[in-house]
């Protein structure tokens, strides 16, 4: 990339709408970090983002990197898919828009949508069991996660309507059969927050079920029940206190996000 198309883009970032803006940077954020946490898949899965007081939400351009996704490298699209702006020239995923656009305009608590391919979140979408009580991190999800059939890969508009059904109307989640992992959140951090929650559950199942499912030892429902509930109080951070913390290891990274 060029020095003056650089100074083009910290130019036009300065002179974004406040709002647009900071929706951009905590987005490019959740990229470097699914590079960080290794829940990346080459360029083929998608994180969005809606701008607040507008119907326009913002994903990655189709080509490049998680590590190398900037603020003002995200693409700017309706919910009917026309692309507004994007200063790559790449263009976006259509299974991004596909899944992304639905949920968008389906769920207005969905501010933030995260949906990964990882290694061992894949591996729970193909488990007839599904995501088990084995782990507190688990049951941040486990009460409440959705699952939806696979359909191939999602390209198909006529999907949208059955990806809107199976996650339904509250669902923080929704695992993909055969496919992987979908998050939502009233904001960036919160849908990271639950990523991360069920990137993690997935990994200690994984990881537990290896020695035999004969062996493995699920809590007992009334302590899933209190933790589900601990988990859910109205007045918990919702993941600020550990956003922030995230954003200060990028800076210590020496990572250009913000750009």
């Amino acid at each position: 990339m060029s020095a003056a198309v650089d100074l083009q883009r910290v130019a036009s970032m300065a002179a974004m709408d406040p709002a647009e803006r900071e929706a951009r940077i905590d987005l490019a954020a959740a990229y470097r970090l699914a590079a960080h946490f290794k829940w990346t898949d080459l360029i083929y899965t998608h994180f969005s983002a809606k701008i607040p007081g507008t119907e326009h939400i913002l994903i990655n351009p189709f080509g490049l990197m998680f590590d190398e996704i900037t603020a003002s490298s995200l693409v700017k699209l309706t919910l009917d898919g026309e692309i507004l702006s994007d200063s790559t020239g790449l263009g976006i995923n259509r299974a991004g828009y596909v899944i992304h656009s639905c949920i968008h305009r389906a769920r207005p608590d969905a501010h933030a949508i995260m949906h990964t391919h990882s290694r061992a979140g894949v591996a729970v979408s193909a488990m007839k069991c599904g995501l088990l009580p084995l782990s507190q991190h688990a049951m941040r999800v486990q009460q409440r996660v959705t699952y939806h059939g696979y359909e191939g890969i999602a390209l198909e508009l006529d999907e949208q309507e059955r990806l809107v059904r199976d996650l339904g109307p509250h669902a923080p989640a929704m695992i993909l059969r055969n496919h992987g992992l979908l998050a939502v959140g009233a904001s960036t951090h919160e849908a990271f927050e639950v990523m991360y929650y069920l990137e993690c559950a997935c990994q200690i199942q994984v990881d537990a079920m290896a020695g035999g499912i004969d062996n493995v030892v699920a809590m007992p429902a009334a302590a899933a029940d209190t933790a589900d509930a601990q988990f859910h109080d109205a007045t918990r951070t919702k993941g600020a206190r550990a956003w922030t913390s995230l954003l200060r290891m990028l800076d210590r990274l020496g990572s250009d996000f913000r750009d």
